[in-house]
This record gives C-alpha cells, structure tokens and sequence, in this order.
C-alpha cells in the first residue's frame, strides 16, 4: 500500500490518497467515541439571541468516528452546538487531531446547529469580556472543559478500534420536514419569512421552494457486519426554541431512536447546508409537531440504510480547498462601527455579541487564514463539509459536480460567516440579515472551491 500524497494545485491540497495495490483486504478502521457537551443552566444559547438555558430537555453530545488507515487518521465530528467559530474552530480540529494522531486537515467538524444550544468563538468573547460583558456569548472555559473532554472520548476510542472492509451509501427522500425560507407571495413579494415555526397558514400552504429532499447516509462495514452510519439531511434542525429548553430538537431524537433500534451501528446526524431550508411548511410551532418531525427523519435513516449499496474500502481520497469570503462592511458592519458597538453600553447585549463576532470573523480575514472546504472520496460516495449557513443551493452545486456518486453534506463547518447566500438570496437582499457577515458575491466564490474540492 502507498501512503498519503502531498500535491498543490492553486488553492487545492491533496491531503491523502490510500489505495490498495493488491487484492488483499485493506488495513482500515474505525474508532467511535462519544461525550456530552451540554451547556450549564445559566448559558447563552444561540449567541445570547433567545432565553438562556432554564433546563435540560435532553442532553448534547459530540458524536465521532475516526477512520484509520495507511495514511493519516480522519475525523468525523458532529457537535449538538449551535456554532463554533474562528478560533474556537481552530481549537476543535487542532484537539482532535493531536488525539487523533493526525493534522488539522483531516478533521471534519461540524455542528448539528440547534439553536437552543450555544455559539462559541473564543475572541468575540474576549471582546465581550473587556467590555464587561462575560459569558454575554459563552463560557469560554466550559467550551475548552468540552473540547478536553471530547478529546479525550477519542483517545480512549483509539485503544479499541473495528476493523472495516466495506463503506456503504443510501439515499431515501424525506417528506413533509424541509422547505425553503424564500416564499412569493401571492402578489409577487418575495419574503424569506418562512422559518423554522411559521405561524401563519397562508405561508405554510405555498409550495416548499429549493430544497434536496434527499437524505443520504454514509456507512462503515466489516464484511456484511456494520460498524458505524453518518446520516445527514438539509433542514435546520429546530421544531420549537427560545423559551430556554436546552435539545438536540427533533434531529437528536430520531439518531436517539435509529441508535437504540441497531445498538451495535454508531449514529451520527450532520445537518446539510440549511442556511434556507426549514420545516416551516409543516411545522407551526407547536410542542407536539417535535415527535412528529423525529419520526420522519427517522424514517428517512430507516430507508436510507435499507438502499445502502456496499462497496470494497480500497481508497479515500481527501482533498481540500481554501476559500476566502469577503467580510461585511454595510449596515454597521464595519470594523470601526463595530468597535463602537461593542464599547456602546447603551446598545442591546445581543447586539454587541454580534458586532464582536464580526470582529473576530475580520480579524480571521486580516491574518489570511481562509476556509477549508474538505471532501472525503470514497470513490463512490463523497462526504463534504461546508462553512457557516451556506444555502442549500450549494450543496446541490456539490451533488451536480459528482453524478457518479452521492455527497454527504455536512453544513456548519467554520461558522464565522454566518449565511452564506447565493447569487440570487444576494439580490434579494439576505446579506442585510444580522447573522450574515460576507459581502454579495459569494457564490461563484464557493462554485470555484467546490470544483477544486471535488476533483474537478
């Protein structure tokens, strides 16, 4: 067997390639670990925008598996977290990959994004703290106790690992969960006011818009044995939030579920590129709609798993683009209004964490530390990562570009953007939103950094 292969072309880096030259079984394996990462009562959720934690509904949890091989070890990582930005990213991959035995490169972190959970971004909070706003964002020393504590769930993993001969890929299309936010009116208006609960009927009942009804998931088998499943689907995760119930919300109960029906197949859920799509076409709000979207993500896993097709495990190729998006300077999003912001103890809390988290996405910018956009190519099913509340459209960009084999997508990656819209959410003015902070023009940005990634 050869091992890894370092190649640069422009911003493209071919992290690894692990092949078999014989017809021999492959020397592949997987470790699985799991930890909780549930925030204290008290901690801000959703970057301080909705009630703090009053209570535990159910538990967060980071949830991994690491691929190891001839080459170098590869993480995949999902964290029951709203977000992780910038240095707070950094940390996470860093972390695992020091455990792991294995560089920055070759972690695929992302989180599920619920938002009764937390936002962490060490450096906005800094800000915060100077300005005698601590904890206004996050706990930064509970955020570290967690990554440790990750960590450490994957060192131990790595003392008992399963050997895997096969990966496995499904498809199963999920119905009446997704819908896109973008809605026209019956008199032409364009509004993206369809979120994850609308209450109003009349915008529930217009057709649900750009989405990929396909939830797809990738597996690891020994033989005909299964080992460990990787589901992800494109729709924000959240049936009802902000009153303070701390959830993994409906997604956490049917990977709950689908783990308690196959208790020797480790689940993961990653949530896709979601940035636009939610369930507020079927979903009003109400409390008891929770249980009603699990089932049907559920169901979705059960018949994805049921179509999974087996493949011999004899390459994964990982590859990685660098993307650099241009920050935000309008509607106060300048680093000099920002700054005031921050400093302005008149101006709402909320307000002055999203001013320091543009702060520090800027200061991310200035040291030209781009965005990794990684594939993992197993030949006949690809898994990518993809940055912030990138818009579904991306992802079915991805899926355009590999018709051979299905893309298991991972939105949430780096955070820091925030909405990432397309051409078109551009013109419609979604950069003007709050939790964006890139200029217009990002989409051919990101159409190039998905080529590259994917091999083309």
């Amino acid at each position: 067997m050869k091992g890894a292969k370092m190649v640069s072309l422009r911003s493209l880096v071919l992290i690894g390639v692990i092949s078999a030259l014989t017809t021999a079984t492959p020397a592949y394996q997987i470790a699985t670990f799991r930890a909780e990462v549930t925030i204290p009562i008290g901690h801000a959720c959703m970057g301080g925008g909705i009630s703090p934690a009053k209570e535990i509904v159910d538990p967060l949890f980071a949830n991994g598996v690491v691929l190891l091989g001839p080459a170098k070890p590869i993480v995949f990582l999902a964290v029951d977290w709203c977000e992780i930005r910038n240095d707070a990213y950094d940390h996470w991959r860093d972390a695992m990959a020091e455990a792991a035995g294995t560089s920055r490169e070759c972690v695929l972190l992302a989180c599920v994004h619920q938002h009764d959970a937390p936002v962490i971004d060490y450096e906005a909070q800094r800000l915060l703290d100077e300005a005698g706003l601590e904890k206004s964002l996050c706990d930064t020393a509970f955020a570290k106790e967690c990554v440790a504590r990750v960590a450490a769930a994957l060192r131990e993993a790595l003392k008992t690992p399963k050997a895997v001969t096969h990966y496995g890929i499904g498809l199963a299309k999920v119905e009446g969960v997704c819908s896109n936010r973008r809605v026209v009116l019956p008199d032409g208006t364009v509004t993206y006011g369809r979120s994850s609960a609308t209450a109003d009927p009349a915008i529930r009942a217009l057709p649900e818009g750009t989405i990929d009804p396909y939830l797809k998931t990738l597996s690891f088998w020994k033989d005909d044995v299964p080992v460990a499943a990787i589901s992800a689907y494109s729709t924000h995760p959240m049936s009802y939030y902000g009153k303070g119930g701390v959830s993994a919300d409906f997604v956490g109960i049917a990977r709950a579920q689908r783990q308690a029906e196959m208790p020797e197949v480790f689940q993961i859920y990653f949530t896709g590129c979601s940035g636009d799509t939610t369930a507020g076409k079927f979903n009003d709000g109400a409390p008891e709609n929770r249980p009603v979207l699990a089932e049907k993500i559920h169901q979705g896993m059960v018949k994805a798993w049921n179509n999974t097709q087996r493949y011999p495990l004899e390459e994964v190729t990982l590859r990685l683009a660098e993307l650099r998006l241009v920050p935000k300077n309008f509607g106060g999003y300048s680093e000099e209004d920002s700054k005031k912001t921050v400093a302005d103890p008149t101006v709402k809390p909320f307000q002055r964490n999203l001013a320091a988290m543009n702060l520090s996405w800027r200061k991310r910018v200035a040291a030209d530390r781009p965005i990794d956009v990684p594939v993992a190519d197993f030949g006949k099913a690809k898994f990518l990562v993809m940055p912030g509340e990138s818009f579904v459209q991306y992802q079915i960009i991805a899926q355009g570009l590999s018709p051979d084999a299905p893309v298991v997508t991972a939105g949430f990656g780096e955070c820091a953007p925030g909405y990432i819209p397309t051409a078109l959410g551009s013109t419609e003015k979604y950069n003007d939103e709050s939790w964006c902070w890139v200029e217009p023009g990002a989409e051919p940005l990101i159409t190039e950094a998905l080529h590259r990634a994917m091999g083309n």
